[in-house]
């Protein structure tokens, strides 16, 4: 990051998201002893069965906006994840004009903070990318929440590109509920995409860049153990990146 970066990055938390810079200077004394303790997140992992009715594993390509939170975290997780091809952090539910960090952070926008993955359909499917997303990513019962973040903008959100996403998370929530799986229901939602746009280019791989940020050790290198621990067979070590480390 550029020192107008660092500059930009600095003057955005400070003007749009106050919450989460307090919840760091809170979170700070802990995140210096995280290496000796258990991994564990504001925002549990959960086992949940696979859904019952998933898009057919053929193709080459397709996509999936998710918004779970702070972007960070979504973004960092997905790019463990087997058969994705690319996860770029960014803005959707809003209009064009109000896509940038400033705005998104008044929660007046319609925006969320959200991840457009692009997946191999032939190495993983859209159904169980929503299961990793429901079950490590974030808590899905949290309304206009994620851990220390407050607003819409954090919205638990699913925008489905086409009827059969629409179809496949409308049923899985439902599955979910029906079984109990969680002890609250689930609030998240299943808005239309109607456009996504990538965020600012100091939030982009900011969980592999800054592995030492204390919102990151608390808040989302637990999440990435927990892909780990309980999607073995879909992690992968080596993250997926936006952008070539050291360019």
């Amino acid at each position: 990051m550029s020192s107008a970066e660092t500059t930009a990055f600095l003057t955005d938390r400070w003007r749009a998201a106050p919450s989460r810079l307090l919840a760091v200077a809170l979170l700070l004394p802990f995140a210096l002893g995280w290496q000796a303790t258990p991994a564990r997140s504001s925002e549990a992992a959960v086992i949940i069965p696979a859904p019952v009715i998933d898009a057919p594993q053929q193709g080459r390509s397709d996509t999936a906006v998710l918004a779970g939170g702070c972007f960070w975290g979504v973004q960092g997780v997905f790019q463990h994840v087997k058969g994705v091809t690319s996860a770029v952090s960014g803005y959707s539910g809003g209009a064009a004009e109000t896509a940038h960090y400033n705005a998104v952070g008044s929660g007046r926008t319609g925006h969320a903070e959200a991840v457009q993955i692009t997946y191999d359909p032939s190495q993983i499917s859209y159904g169980r990318i929503l299961q990793i997303f429901l079950s490590v990513v974030h808590d899905p019962t949290q309304f206009d929440r994620q851990g220390p973040d407050r607003g819409p903008q954090y919205r638990s959100a699913i925008f489905p590109a086409t009827p059969l996403q629409r179809h496949i998370a409308t049923s899985y929530i439902a599955q979910l509920d029906q079984a109990g799986v969680f002890p609250q229901p689930i609030v998240t939602k299943t808005d239309p995409l109607t456009a996504f746009y990538p965020a600012e280019g100091y939030h982009q791989d900011f969980l592999t860049l800054n592995p030492r940020h204390p919102y990151i050790v608390i808040n989302d290198l637990p999440k990435v153990a927990n892909l780990k621990r309980l999607f073995p067979d879909v992690y992968r070590e080596t993250p997926v990146l936006v952008t070539k480390q050291g360019s």
